[in-house]
């Protein structure tokens, strides 16, 4: 068990973590002050590939919190790093995702599509909030003709003031039932994500923890990265999901206040 008083990276998700929707948690402002106050750090950790970085700072800047590019790392971001790595920069992509996310693509250097067309090496699909109809055909003809087949995060659900919406891993799902395919998911539990955020930060892994609330990303990031890790029942684990999960987190806090509540103490 790692010692919270040594942590000094702090990898936050944001969705069900530090807010939900556009109502800001009870304690998130008062948390992120208290990691500045230590000599410490945070960065936003987040599956969600459906806004952009700048999207991500506009809308934290309405929550009150300042930040700036260097504070984010998404799976849009992994995905953009692995496609790279893999020799997709001279390769044509179908881009299925949010105009977020295709401009996230196109400013990495890729060369995109969102339309059915001839020489398409890839499929890449993150997590869609303006999905059509049109594009779950697009991809049912690419995945049928064998084109190579990437997605952002495997997130089940995405959660809302409302309940849950489907996230990037469902409907990577109903694909899988009309073609027998599943994407290469980038995102978290991949470690890759973590270990990336602390590099690009300079902290050590000893230092760092990943927060989140999701078990089976968030806190699975965290074990395959070698890390510590917290879950936050503020989001879309329950007490009941821990219990029934292979993947055991090191901490359970009911929210971020409660955790800075215990880093206080």
């Amino acid at each position: 068990m790692y010692d919270l008083k040594n942590m000094r990276l702090f990898l936050l998700d944001m969705d069900g973590t530090i807010y939900l929707d556009n109502d800001l948690f009870d304690g998130t402002l008062d948390f992120l002050e208290y990691v500045r106050s230590i000599g410490g750090r945070y960065m936003f950790l987040t599956n969600n590939s459906s806004k952009s970085v700048d999207k991500y700072i506009e809308k934290l800047a309405k929550l009150g919190i300042k930040a700036g590019y260097e504070d984010f790392f998404t799976s849009a971001q992994a995905t953009a790093i692995y496609l790279k790595e893999h020799g997709y920069k001279d390769k044509k992509l179908y881009a299925f995702g949010t105009e977020s996310f295709k401009k996230e693509l196109t400013d990495n250097g890729f060369d995109i599509t969102d339309r059915l067309e001839e020489g398409i090496d890839c499929l890449v699909m993150g997590f869609d909030t303006e999905l059509t109809f049109q594009k779950l055909e697009d991809a049912c003809i690419l995945l049928g003709r064998g084109v190579d087949y990437i997605a952002t995060n495997p997130d089940w659900v995405c959660p809302t003031w409302y309940g849950y919406v489907p996230d990037c891993g469902s409907i990577s799902q109903i694909l899988c039932t009309a073609t027998k395919r599943m994407p290469l998911f980038i995102g978290k539990p991949q470690p890759e994500m973590a270990l990336l955020a602390a590099q690009k930060a300079g902290f050590a892994k000893e230092q760092t923890m990943i927060i989140g609330d999701r078990i089976y990303t968030d806190v699975a990031c965290g074990v395959n990265a070698g890390i510590a890790n917290a879950l936050v029942l503020s989001g879309e684990t329950t007490q009941e999901d821990v219990i029934k999960s292979d993947v055991k987190p090191m901490y359970i806090f009911k929210d971020i206040k409660e955790i800075l509540k215990v880093l206080k103490t």
